[in-house]
């Protein structure tokens, strides 16, 4: 008994637009006449067919202050990291001028704030011009000193 193939056919060929009336792709190729559209190389960016495009279905967020000041943040465990590294001397006073010439924080922050996380073995002098209550406390603690600019 013979049966018919009902398989799907597996190799569709290639539709070759701009082959004549009879292919139902000639002419235009299927893309109207004149316009943006009609012509190579367009395609109209985050345009979703009039529907709301999703940059402005979503809300706007965020501000960003125009005369906020950079600051660097320094942890406690941070500097005692750098000592054991041998990138501080704890002898020397440590400032963001010296900070900023080993490279440590920021060249562009404008101030400089110790904060307590973590712990300080080796004392050393700290000038600043913020710092937590916590961290004033740890370096008194161990005998180092914090000096803060007016």
């Amino acid at each position: 008994m013979i049966t018919l193939n009902t398989k799907k056919k597996i190799n569709k060929s290639k539709i070759r637009v701009g082959r004549g009336i009879g292919s139902g792709k000639g002419k235009t190729s299927g893309r109207g006449v004149k316009g943006q559209k009609s012509r190579s190389g367009v395609a109209i960016k985050s345009f979703e067919g009039g529907q709301m495009p999703l940059y402005r279905r979503l809300p706007k967020r965020g501000f960003n202050s125009l005369n906020k000041e950079a600051i660097a943040i320094l942890n406690l465990e941070k500097i005692q990291s750098y000592i054991d590294q041998k990138n501080i001397d704890p002898n020397q006073t440590l400032n963001s001028v010296l900070l900023k010439k080993l490279k440590l924080i920021n060249k562009n922050s404008k101030k400089l704030k110790i904060l307590g996380t973590g712990e300080m073995k080796n004392k050393i002098n700290i000038e600043a011009d913020l710092a937590s209550k916590s961290a004033i406390e740890k370096l008194e603690k161990i005998g180092g000193s914090i000096q803060l600019k007016k």
